[in-house]
């Protein structure tokens, strides 16, 4: 009967049926060099099992005992073992094994993984516990292990006007952007030099619009975070989403600080955080074109990008245009995801008294809800000057009840107040004006009070929105504040 390897094979009993695993065992670990002397392998191996062997060579048991089914079956086949196979090898990489070992493993076992699969690994981790901060910190070292792999693969080929193609043709243009900072620092002084103050004040009017460029990088994130990652994690692909963004806002702070670098004159700050910076915007290019846009592609339908597409002017662009030509004006809207699909944000919620609005769907309870959680009053006044709406929230500034609901608004307003409800509505109406604004002292609170035109489409008047605010405490908020404080 075969062998089963697992933690209580023992030595002898291996080896002599797969002699060809002295060799794998020596090459794991030195201190399995003593086997190649018969004599041991016939006292000590016919009591020793690989769980005394793994112990003594200092490695997991888990860990020696795939190494040597590895060595057996050849590499795994089916999807599940392959993702399996690379969920393993992430895993000894996360508990501290060498990189260079691990790349090994990687290319006996997966030379041709590709980015879905990653990406997917990444995922089944954080599900399982591992926290995407860790994920994070390894992430670099993730794609040196997989980058031979990688690179054998060409970046996506998809038509102009894409949204993967405009987000590469950003890429081009950023890499040219990080091309000229790099240029410009190697001609300053390094930190410490003599001048190197004086140098980097001279390059200042050159380094800042170049720097100014680079910062907008912002939109090519931001558009990401609010386009791609919303569709992917209706896949519930959110882990990889995760470590990125995290990685978008280091670059973010990196930028920041060193332009605070640059407007002090600290060559050593300006130089540390400028490298870091560029450094990271290269690897986030190489993730872009190599795992996160493949496996976006792969699991995105041609609806859901057409979607993306129709959104992405909200947020903007970063250095160039999105070439025209796709989607096909001619072609039909995309439709909605069929049931039992994974969501898009538009449709989360469902059912027929939902109500749709241009940027999503709400019940009616919901908006009533959001209505009256807002930290500020509303009433609206419709186009024939009716009161149609007012907010009832918990602290009120101006008292309301149902009963000025349909009355004339200036029945609302004492008769020395008429004068300036008219010059509003009227200058509403005639379109010379589109807001009014006021501010009081009342009960010892400060009260800032708009009004604002409410228009279609078309530009046409539909009605005057009225929105006051209790603004005392925001009036005393100085410096920043980033991180939660409960306590």
């Amino acid at each position: 009967m075969p062998v089963e390897i697992g933690p209580k094979t023992r030595i002898h009993d291996l080896l002599r049926e797969h002699p060809h695993l002295l060799e794998v065992l020596v090459a794991r670990s030195p201190a399995f060099a003593k086997l190649r002397n018969p004599f041991l392998r016939k006292t000590m191996g016919k009591v020793a099992t690989l769980e005394n062997a793994a112990a003594i060579a200092g490695i997991p048991v888990d860990d020696l005992v795939r190494t040597l089914r590895e060595a057996v079956s050849g590499p795994p086949q089916g999807p599940e073992e392959r993702k399996e196979a690379l969920k393993a090898i992430l895993r000894e990489l996360h508990d501290g094994a060498p990189v260079e070992k691990v790349k090994e493993r990687f290319r006996r076992v997966l030379g041709g993984v590709d980015a879905a699969e990653i990406a997917a690994v990444e995922q089944a981790l954080i599900d399982e516990g591992l926290p995407a901060e860790e994920i994070r910190s390894l992430c670099d070292v993730h794609v040196e292990i997989f980058k031979e792999a990688l690179e054998e693969r060409d970046r996506p080929h998809v038509p102009p006007g894409h949204p993967v193609h405009t987000y590469m043709k950003e890429n081009r243009a950023l890499e040219e952007i990080v091309s000229q900072l790099s240029l410009a620092l190697g001609r300053l002084p390094r930190p410490g030099e003599p001048g190197a103050a004086d140098a980097l004040q001279t390059a200042a009017p050159e380094l800042r619009p170049l720097l100014d460029r680079l910062a907008l990088v912002d939109v090519h994130y931001a558009r990401k975070e609010n386009q791609l990652f919303p569709a992917l994690e209706a896949h519930h692909f959110t882990g990889p989403t995760q470590v990125m963004w995290s990685i978008h806002d280091d670059i973010r702070g990196m930028i920041k600080a060193a332009r605070q670098a640059l407007d002090r004159g600290d060559p050593q700050a300006f130089r540390t955080n400028l490298l870091d910076a560029l450094k990271a915007i290269r690897d986030m290019i190489y993730k872009e074109e190599h795992i996160l846009f493949p496996a976006s592609l792969d699991l995105l339908s041609h609806d859901e990008w057409v979607r993306m597409a129709r959104g992405e002017a909200e947020i903007g662009f970063a250095w160039v245009e999105p070439d025209p030509g796709w989607p096909d004006a001619e072609a039909p809207p995309p439709e909605e995801a069929p049931s039992g699909a994974a969501a898009s944000p538009e449709d989360l919620t469902e059912g027929p008294a939902a109500v749709r609005l241009d940027t999503g769907r709400l019940t009616p309870e919901q908006i009533n809800l959001i209505l009256t959680h807002l930290p500020v009053d509303v009433t609206f006044v419709d186009a024939d000057d009716r009161v149609a709406y007012y907010s009832e929230g918990p602290h009120r500034i101006f008292p309301r009840s149902p009963g000025i609901i349909g009355r004339e608004v200036r029945n609302c307003h004492p008769p020395k107040s008429v004068h300036r409800v008219n010059m509003i509505l009227d200058a509403f109406k005639a379109g010379e004006r589109d807001s009014a604004e006021f501010w009081l002292q009342l009960g010892g609170r400060f009260i800032h009070i708009r009004y604002f035109a409410v228009r279609d489409a078309a530009g046409r008047y539909q009605g005057t929105l009225e929105v006051s605010q209790d603004v005392t405490d925001i009036r005393t908020l100085e410096g920043e504040r980033r991180l939660l404080d409960w306590e």
